[in-house]
């Protein structure tokens, strides 16, 4: 499954608004943080492997940068477990 430009933008307003990264107590949420988009064009990308399997490869394959950039680490060690079912309810409502 191919999204289109108008699918790749509303999921990444979907991820915008509903996942963060959580440092400490404190909620970061993707689109904030800059990294909504950049989700959204990798899960476009991985959508022929099912909704849960292109949440983790997805999560995993984008590189955060940490420190001003002089370490990154992958998304998914970033978000609270509770997201990825999150992300994966995103993905499953494009189908």
């Amino acid at each position: 499954m191919t999204l289109n430009a108008a699918a790749i933008e509303s999921l990444s307003r979907g991820i915008a608004d509903r996942l963060y990264i959580q440092v400490a107590n404190w909620h970061l949420y993707l689109g904030d943080a800059g990294l909504a988009e950049t989700l959204a064009i990798e899960c476009a990308a991985h959508l022929e492997l099912g909704a849960a399997a292109c949440a983790r490869r997805s999560l995993e394959s984008v590189q955060v940068p940490i420190g001003g950039g002089t370490t990154r680490l992958p998304l998914a060690r970033l978000l609270p477990s509770g997201q990825l079912q999150d992300l994966e309810d995103l993905l499953e409502e494009l189908r």
